[in-house]
């Protein structure tokens, strides 16, 4: 079976194409639920859920649909999987990051990164050690030798694993994408330092929740102010080629974000119950 793009996330940012994606908990429950739903990536939330690295593993396996993949004539999953680990960027708690790609996850989104210190920390945990002489050496990678399940999760030996395991873009061939939220006024100043002193961030996430919080206008995601902290993230990236994510679409904004120029668009899946309203409306047992 010939190998081409595994991650497919990284594969549509790079062609200029959009990608569709939601949060959800390391649940094996919600893992199967997303597995068809039409998604082309899930965040696995571990920020404000519990960090259970058994719950993510068996998470992981169950987004695996062996009949897609068979259809699709390749080794990449119809839906890829990135997990949100729950450290802020100042804690640089590596070893979630570390876990999280062990267990074979595609990428990892950084909460709260608002330094060159912290993005560069960021990274380089997703990173393997190279020697210094390499050309792409810096960020010098932190990341430990653990790949058997990760390469077994993605479908390729050992070897194949190291070679590939890179963070997107700094190597155009890697298939590890490392967003970055910035989630406060220092992370926005600092956004420019970041982009041109890091090399490998793939995606940036606006936080609109704490960015609200911060500018004394809780989950208020269309004040003004949170508008234009949104509008400056988008023109720091925009000038320097870097797509920007939008954590809250929906039906309402889709368009207007579409026009933003959001490309990363994060859409909560909506539950309804058809006939349990129509016997209420019928019956007035309400």
């Amino acid at each position: 079976m010939a190998v081409s793009r595994l991650n497919s996330v990284i594969a549509a940012l790079d062609a200029g194409r959009h990608v569709f994606a939601s949060f959800a908990s390391a649940d094996p429950a919600a893992a199967v639920e997303f597995s068809t739903a039409g998604y082309d990536a899930v965040v696995f939330e571990t920020e404000h859920k519990p960090w259970d690295a058994l719950a993510l593993r068996d998470s992981l396996q169950y987004l695996l649909n062996r009949r897609q993949i068979f259809e699709a004539g390749g080794l990449a999953p119809a839906v890829t999987p990135l997990v949100r680990i729950p450290v802020n960027g100042a804690e640089k708690a590596q070893w979630q990051a570390k876990q999280a790609l062990d267990l074979g996850a595609y990428g990892i989104v950084w909460p709260h990164i608002t330094s060159v210190d912290e993005a560069y920390n960021a990274v380089a945990a997703c990173r393997y050690p190279r020697m210094p002489d390499d050309p792409r050496y810096e960020p010098a990678g932190l990341r430990g030798d653990g790949p058997n399940a990760a390469a077994r999760y993605w479908g390729v030996p050992n070897g194949e694993y190291y070679a590939r395991s890179d963070v997107w873009p700094l190597d155009p061939d890697g298939e590890i994408l490392v967003a970055i939220m910035i989630e406060d006024q220092r992370g926005i100043e600092n956004l420019p330092d970041i982009l041109d002193r890091v090399p490998g961030i793939g995606l940036v996430l606006p936080g609109e929740g704490d960015l609200s919080q911060e500018l004394g206008v809780p989950r208020q995601y269309g004040h003004p102010l949170v508008m234009e902290s949104k509008r400056r993230i988008l023109e720091v990236c925009a000038e320097r080629g870097v797509a920007v994510g939008h954590p809250h679409v929906s039906a309402d904004n889709a368009k207007q974000v579409l026009d933003d120029g959001y490309r990363f668009l994060m859409s909560a899946p909506v539950r309804s119950y058809p006939a349990l309203e129509l016997g209420r409306t019928l019956t007035g047992d309400t």
